[in-house]
């Protein structure tokens, strides 16, 4: 049976602004299918704006039928963005989202992979805002992404340094001058690919 993937998260999961083709799901579908991986499409549940309750929420309301042989997080840039303190409420919440993601992947944590957040502050968007302020609450909200991973077992990916060479080029944005260009999310799967085929590799072994 083909492979499959659950990938959660908010805006920069579904793609806000690109192509639903050049979201980074997408992205590394087709990077895995042309390595030889006999994959479904992805299953995505994510939307712009959602916060780590909202992903939760939804989560209570789709109910995605597991098991999945990969899951991906990205989650918090909205608990960020809104002011919402990162505190011991904030790890509790994505304790219990990290939590479901394990249990999608049939309770295997080395399955689970969470990403970092992308640091908007960089972006247009964030013209006349504290950008020194909005990096180092996004470097916060990140550790406790990082410790919250490291603690259930799953596996880290730091996604926050290319999100910041947008200051510098801005082909890796979108034309909303806020999210992330394909190009971007190329660079995302790059770094992601290694992780994605040892998790998946043996999955196809012990077919």
């Amino acid at each position: 049976m083909p492979l499959r993937i659950l990938a959660l998260g908010d805006s920069y999961t579904i793609g806000e602004a690109v192509d639903p083709a050049e979201r980074w799901p997408a992205q590394l579908a087709r990077r895995l299918r042309s390595a030889g991986f006999d994959l479904a499409d992805p299953v995505i549940i994510a939307t712009t704006g959602w916060t780590t309750a909202e992903l939760a929420a939804a989560l209570d309301a789709a109910s995605p039928a597991g098991p999945f042989d990969l899951v991906t997080l990205l989650i918090g840039v909205n608990d960020q963005y809104r002011g919402l303190p990162c505190d011991e409420s904030y790890r509790a919440r994505l304790d219990a989202l990290i939590l479901r993601a394990v249990a999608s992947a049939a309770g295997d944590p080395s399955r689970v992979v969470v990403l970092s957040i992308p640091d908007w502050g960089v972006t247009p968007f964030a013209n006349g805002r504290d950008r020194a302020r909005i990096a180092a609450e996004i470097d916060a909200f990140n550790e406790v992404n990082r410790a919250a991973a490291a603690g259930a077992g799953a596996r880290w990916l730091d996604v926050t340094p290319v999100s910041r060479e947008a200051a510098r080029d801005p082909g890796l944005l979108a034309g909303d001058g806020l999210h992330p260009s394909a190009a971007m999310y190329a660079r995302w799967v790059e770094l992601l690919l290694p992780h994605a085929r040892a998790i998946l590799a043996p999955s196809v072994s012990g077919s």
